[in-house]
């Protein structure tokens, strides 16, 4: 090959190349990095906006949720005139936070001292007859909290008769007296909120 035929092809192999970087491609559009990394950002915060709203929408139907149970404890107890109208959120927030059903504690009042009217006269804010009527409490509400967390199993020191157990077997233990107790206050439980289902 003579030196010219050399030079020739060298120069089509760099050529070549270089003219197909450099030609520009019909249609197609080839986005910049800024444009790139935009579309990433936006992309991500599509992603953080639609999980901040479902956290939102989980909060918003939670709370919904504890004001319907908190206002049918309510409405229950008001319809009898009884002190304990108006503690609806905080049965409802303390059953939460042990694990026992919501209208239980509500319906052990109702059993033992009418929702408060009847309240064990030698001990203060005694409504649930606990511990015999032998315990003061310093407020309605320190003894809801008291008591749901007794009957969740979370008292160390009543933890034996109630941790892991039904609301059946809360009450059985709760009142080992009266065989019939169990079954009176379920129906209680009923009145405040049926949801059609058996309580066991």
């Amino acid at each position: 090959m003579n030196k010219q035929k050399i030079v020739s092809y060298l120069q089509s192999i760099v050529a070549i190349p270089m003219l197909a970087i450099a030609m520009p491609l019909s249609g197609v559009s080839i986005p910049s990095l800024t444009e790139v990394s935009n579309n990433s950002i936006t992309n991500e915060n599509s992603v953080i906006i639609t999980q901040e709203e479902v956290a939102r929408n989980e909060q918003a139907e939670l709370e919904a949720g504890r004001k319907e149970k908190a206002e049918a404890i309510d409405a229950y107890f008001a319809k009898y005139d009884t002190p304990l109208a108006g503690h609806g959120m905080k049965f409802v927030i303390e059953a939460e936070k042990n694990d026992i059903d919501w209208r239980l504690l509500p319906a052990i009042a109702m059993r033992e001292s009418t929702g408060g009217i009847h309240a064990c006269k030698r001990v203060s804010n005694s409504v649930f007859g606990y511990g015999s009527c032998k315990m003061s409490f310093n407020s309605i509400d320190d003894s809801i909290e008291i008591v749901a967390h007794s009957l969740g199993g979370n008292n160390p020191s009543t933890a034996r008769h109630y941790d892991n157990k039904t609301t059946l077997g809360i009450l059985r233990k709760y009142n080992s007296v009266i065989p019939s107790y169990p079954k009176q206050v379920t129906k209680i439980m009923k009145k405040i909120s049926d949801d059609g289902n058996e309580i066991i």
